[in-house]
């Protein structure tokens, strides 16, 4: 399998799905096409949009079948690796995991939109002015916040669903986000945090974003320089 990425320290999108198959220990090959803008003309949007009508990352290529979109790629390396186990197995647990993933699929667009993924950054005083201007940011805040602490507190922990699961990589980048911005949580959402932090496969993944050295000024709204 090839999964096919864009630059680790700014995509989110594929941060998921590498993130679940390294951490699941399912074998890849990774091919990273780095962002360069997204016109149709940029060298990015070429060599993506020849796999992929849309021109987004991350995709799935699978002996000649090409899956895309972070869901359906989940969804996907659940169905052929079953005995990774990537989604809870009782079903109502199941059920609820999907949920979220969708909801964060869908959903949380004021916290995606004013605190996009920058793993080498941090900047908390843009973290302070986003949360006391932006009611959306907070709504979306006091959401994750309540969900992670009731999903800690009915399953037990360590992860948001007992083991490690198609949520909890889902949900990593948020972590980023949270981190670099330094977004107040909970005591409880704070020690979750760091364990997925301390997962291998978030860890070789935060490595790999801090070796890239790029400095984007199309991902970039506060910071002129690195």
């Amino acid at each position: 399998m090839q999964l096919h990425i864009g630059n680790k320290n700014y995509s989110s999108w594929s941060m998921r799905p590498w993130v679940l198959m390294r951490q699941a220990g399912i074998a890849f090959e990774e091919v990273m096409v780095r962002f360069d803008g997204f016109t149709p003309q940029s060298q990015f949007k070429q060599r993506i949009g020849a796999l992929n009508p849309a021109g987004k990352v991350p995709i799935l290529v699978d002996d000649g079948l090409v899956v895309w979109d972070t869901l359906a790629i989940a969804e996907y390396v659940a169905e052929r690796f079953p005995e990774h186990q990537l989604w809870p197995r009782e079903r109502a647990a199941r059920a609820r995991a999907r949920s979220v993933c969708a909801e964060m699929h869908s959903g949380f667009s004021a916290l995606r939109s004013a605190c996009p993924m920058n793993i080498e950054a941090r900047l908390p005083e843009i973290g302070a002015i986003v949360l006391r201007d932006q009611s959306g940011v907070r709504d979306d805040l006091d959401r994750i916040t309540q969900m992670w602490s009731t999903l800690l507190r009915e399953h037990g922990g360590p992860m948001l669903f007992g083991a490690f699961s198609v949520a909890d990589a889902y949900y990593a980048p948020v972590v980023m986000r949270l981190r670099t911005y330094e977004l107040p949580v909970p005591e409880d959402v704070a020690a979750y945090m760091q364990r997925v932090v301390e997962l291998p496969g978030v860890q070789a993944w935060i490595a790999d974003a801090l070796r890239e050295q790029d400095f984007l000024d199309f991902e970039e709204p506060y910071r002129l320089v690195r």
